[in-house]
């Protein structure tokens, strides 16, 4: 199904080829001082030449030391749209560069660009949104961004955004829940990403299956995948999507290191799609899909069953990668365990 994409593109009167650029080593400085200026179509023409210039890491070195990202957070709250959306995408193209990173998070531009999230233009918020992608990359990034109170309003926002966003904002939250969920958790993260389970989008459901992984991850996270949402990750064993296969799978293990989510995934009916997984020697989920069942086989009723197929097992001991021959040997140890 064809989607609308967000337009990136700048409204007519902003010609890019009739920006004066200065060239050497004032270049960055003219452009410093043109952003101040109270010109609007000076600040655009600005605008337009630094996104040029910033591609290259060493100009966004520059650009940092110069002081230009004090001038860019004024600039978020421009009344010109245009203005924002060059704005936020200098601030993505820096970020794309981890010198660019780096400065972004040392000079305080993740809460500056938070007011952007209510933005009316669309290609403003996507911006700002794969600025905060880039960012939660780094480990400084991903406590960043939940220190600066975005975490609620992500998740808030994945009800709404459209498709391109989605996507954008759960890979920020599957990067900064891999260090803490539980503010996601009091947000109501997890009925939403219950939601987007059974999106249409294959990208969206392998990214929330992702993201429930990395809550899974977390004591209380588990615990409440494990009331809500195994049953659904369970159907999802079966997606003709090899990516969230994967992921939900990922997501289904951990909850059942958990008494109850084994439980709850035997009563799901999760045995079968776990053994099919674990015979498709190509599938990304086998290893995963492996450790799972052996958590299953400590469950009575998943050790009875389980008992009737070693022999998938078995096969998996000539693997050649070493980690699923491991897994397979501790999983046929365990299926057949006795007291």
């Amino acid at each position: 199904m064809a989607h609308a994409r967000i337009s990136a593109n700048l409204p007519p009167d902003i010609d890019p080829t009739k920006a004066p650029i200065a060239f050497g080593k004032r270049a960055l400085p003219k452009l410093n001082e043109e952003l101040q200026s109270p010109e609007l179509l000076t600040q655009q023409r600005a605008l337009v030449a630094l996104c040029d210039l910033v591609h290259d890491p060493e100009k966004v070195y520059q650009a940092i030391e110069i002081g230009f990202l004090d001038n860019l957070k004024t600039l978020l709250l421009h009344h010109d749209s245009t203005v924002r959306q060059k704005t936020t995408q200098i601030l993505y193209i820096m970020a794309m560069h981890n010198v660019g990173r780096q400065g972004l998070i040392q000079n305080g531009v993740i809460s500056a660009l938070a007011e952007l999230l209510d933005d009316p233009v669309d290609i403003c918020r996507k911006n700002t949104h794969q600025v905060f992608e880039m960012i939660s990359k780094l480990p400084e990034g991903a406590v960043g961004i939940p220190r600066a109170g975005l975490i609620p309003l992500l998740v808030f926002k994945l009800k709404a955004e459209p498709e391109e966003i989605q996507e954008l904002i759960l890979d920020t939250l599957s990067n900064c829940l891999r260090v803490e969920a539980s503010e996601a958790l009091a947000a109501g993260a997890i009925t939403i990403l219950k939601e987007k389970l059974t999106h249409p989008s294959v990208a969206i459901r392998s990214k929330a299956a992702l993201v429930l992984l990395e809550i899974g991850t977390h004591p209380e996270g588990k615990s409440a995948i494990c009331e809500e949402v195994i049953p659904v990750l369970v159907s999802l064993l079966e997606d003709t999507d090899p990516e969230v296969q994967a992921s939900a799978t990922g997501a289904l293990m951990f909850a059942t290191i958990k008494p109850q989510g084994r439980f709850s995934a035997v009563g799901a009916k999760a045995i079968p799609p776990l053994l099919k997984l674990v015979a498709e020697e190509t599938s990304k989920a086998r290893l995963s899909a492996i450790k799972t069942l052996t958590m299953l086989a400590e469950v009575p009723e998943g050790r009875r069953t389980l008992l009737h197929h070693t022999d998938t097992f078995q096969q998996c001991l000539n693997d050649p990668c070493e980690a699923v021959k491991r897994a397979a040997k501790i999983a046929i140890s365990v299926i057949q365990w006795k007291p």
